[in-house]
C-alpha cells in the first residue's frame, strides 16, 4: 500500500471525526432552541439593590451603634404633618366609610359627638378604623392634632393642644466598670420588631381583611397565588416601596423593612405559600 493511500485514509478518519462532532454540536443547540422556545418568557428581574436591602434589614444586628448624647426627645408632629403621612391612607378618599377630609356632611355627626369622643376613638381605634390609625409610634398628642385639624377643616373650632414637654434627664455620674458593662451589654441587644401577625393586624388588616382597593384578601388562596408565583423577594419589594393603590409600607412608615418582610410571609403562608 502507497504512502499516498495511507494519507487518504488518515485524512478521511479526521474529516468523519469532525462530521460527527459537529453533528452532535448542531442537534445540542437545536434542543437547547426549541426548550428555550417553549419554556416561555423569562421571569421579571428582581430588582437586586431592593433584595439586598431587604435582606440587610432582616438579618441579626451584629453592631451596636450608640446615640449621640446631644439626640434630644421626641418632637411631636402637628396635626396637618400626622393627616398628610397616615390618617389621608383613608380619609382623603373616604375609604372603609371614614369620613372623608373636608366633607362638612360627612363629619357633622362625628362632631357632635363631641371632641373627648373623637379623640378617644382615634386613640383606641373604633370599628374598621385601627388605634392611631395604625401607626403605634404616634403620640396621644399627634393623634389629637390630627383630629382637631380633620375635624376643623369640616367646620369644627376646636383647639390644638400643647405637645407634653420631656422631662429633663438627670445629670448622668460615673458608674462602676461593672454597671458600665452592663448598660453596654443592654444596649447591644436590638429591640424585638413586631411578628408578621402584629403587623397585619395592625395595620395590614385595613385593607387585606376586606380585599380593600383590590388588596388580596386575607387567606384567599385564589386571589394570592399569582402574587405568590412572583416572588418572596419581589413581594417584600413591592410591600415595602408601595405598587399601585398601596401605599409604602402600608401606608406606616415607622415599621421597619424586617417588619414589612414578616407580615407579607405571614399573609402569603396563611394562603398556601411556603416561604
Amino acid at each position: 500500500m502507497s504512502n499516498q493511500d495511507n494519507e487518504y485514509k488518515s485524512s478521511s478518519l479526521w474529516q468523519l471525526i469532525l462530521v460527527i462532532a459537529g453533528t452532535i454540536l448542531a442537534f445540542t443547540l437545536l434542543i437547547a432552541l426549541l426548550a428555550k422556545s417553549f419554556s416561555g418568557a423569562a421571569p421579571e428581574a428582581v430588582d437586586t439593590a431592593a433584595v439586598a436591602k431587604v435582606e440587610a434589614n432582616i438579618k441579626p444586628i451584629a453592631e451596636v451603634e450608640v446615640a449621640s448624647a446631644a439626640a434630644g426627645p421626641h418632637v411631636d408632629k402637628s396635626g396637618e404633618e400626622v393627616v398628610a403621612a397616615v390618617c389621608s391612607a383613608c380619609h382623603a378618599g373616604g375609604f372603609m366609610n371614614s369620613p372623608k377630609i373636608g366633607d362638612k356632611d360627612a363629619w357633622k355627626p362625628r362632631i357632635a359627638q363631641g371632641f373627648d369622643t373623637l379623640v378617644h376613638n382615634a386613640i383606641n381605634g373604633v370599628r374598621s378604623m385601627p388605634a392611631k390609625g395604625g401607626n403605634s409610634s404616634l403620640s396621644d398628642t399627634e393623634v389629637t392634632n390630627a383630629v382637631v385639624h380633620m375635624a376643623n377643616l369640616a367646620g369644627a373650632d376646636f383647639k390644638a393642644v400643647a405637645s407634653k414637654a420631656a422631662e429633663a434627664a438627670p445629670a448622668a455620674t460615673a458608674a462602676p466598670a461593672a454597671t458600665a458593662v452592663a448598660a453596654t451589654v443592654e444596649a447591644a441587644a436590638p429591640a424585638a420588631g413586631k411578628s408578621g401577625e402584629e403587623v397585619y393586624k395592625a395595620v395590614c388588616a385595613m385593607c387585606h381583611a376586606t380585599g380593600l382597593m383590590n388588596a388580596p384578601k386575607f387567606g384567599d388562596k385564589a386571589l394570592w397565588q399569582p402574587r405568590i408565583a412572583q416572588g418572596y423577594d419581589t413581594l417584600v419589594k413591592n410591600a415595602v416601596n408601595g405598587i399601585r393603590a398601596m401605599p409604602a409600607k402600608g401606608g406606616n412608615a415607622s415599621l421597619s423593612d424586617a417588619e414589612v418582610a414578616a407580615a407579607v410571609k405571614y399573609m402569603a403562608n396563611e394562603a398556601g405559600a411556603g416561604f
